[in-house]
């Protein structure tokens, strides 16, 4: 997408959430044709944000769940820019006010233990295992702005920065079980709420951080040693619609907390 272009799309965007407007197609005065228009959009969004927001300290992957693409007509997920000033440790007070609509991800989330070198071909799990030295239960704080499901862009959506509005992390962890039959349970006030494994991450969780490293390969980016990767969720989102308590557990690896006012 021609730049100036882009940028009005970014303005236009960081408008409408300082407005508190509603998610809505981006049409004016700006229309993503295509996925590439759409993150270069995003990356123009997310250089505003970073004047208030400090500097890229991660990344989110979403859409990785076949559902999940299929409702958006998709058939590969979709990537965002996590800030400094968006991390919360585990036991965070977050207040719906502060979003359009505030929603929680249950995820697994990995630390980046050493930069991952370009490459032309596309990474696998098992190039991107020797670059990761932690794994921790997380919680992404998505932004939907009340979306309309019924009609959702996902051009749109990705060049909103894919909704990423923060994330929760507990300790990682330099040792982990298998991932892939990890079962994860998500609770409210002590009530299950939801549940997944480490396979409803696209198989494996290392295939999502794969998946994320050959995206931003193709856009001259790579990922370099600390970054955080959100994964992805293992079970659908969760609106908090009132005050609760909201914990996450990954069996045999740990929990993350977030207290919702």
């Amino acid at each position: 997408m021609e730049n100036t272009a882009a940028q009005r799309a970014a303005e236009w965007l960081l408008a409408e959430h300082q407005a508190g407007h509603r998610f809505t197609t981006l049409g004016q005065p700006v229309t993503p044709t295509s996925i590439s228009d759409a993150y270069d959009i995003q990356d123009r969004y997310v250089a505003l944000l970073r004047r208030g927001g400090g500097e890229t300290v991660g990344y989110k992957v979403g859409l990785t769940s076949a559902t999940m693409q299929a409702f958006c007509r998709i058939d590969h997920p979709i990537a965002g820019v996590v800030l400094a000033s968006r991390v919360h440790s585990s036991g965070a007070r977050i207040r719906r006010s502060d979003f359009g609509r505030l929603g929680l991800e249950f995820e697994i989330a990995v630390r980046i233990k050493s930069d991952v070198p370009a490459s032309k071909t596309a990474f696998t799990a098992e190039m991107i295992a020797p670059h990761i030295n932690g794994v921790c239960a997380a919680i992404e704080l998505v932004d939907d702005r009340a979306a309309d499901y019924t009609n959702i862009d996902v051009r749109s959506l990705v060049a909103d920065n894919s909704w990423n509005a923060g994330v929760v992390l507990s300790d990682f962890k330099p040792a982990w079980p298998d991932l892939e039959p990890l079962l994860g349970r998500a609770t409210q006030n002590g009530d299950l709420i939801g549940e997944g494994h480490g396979r409803d991450i696209l198989g494996h969780p290392f295939n999502s951080v794969a998946w994320l490293a050959s995206q931003l390969a193709s856009r001259g980016v790579t990922l370099k040693a600390g970054e955080v990767v959100m994964t992805g969720s293992v079970m659908k989102t969760i609106f908090p619609e009132h005050e609760a308590h909201y914990r996450f557990d990954l069996e045999g690896l740990g929990f993350v907390e977030v207290q919702v006012s």
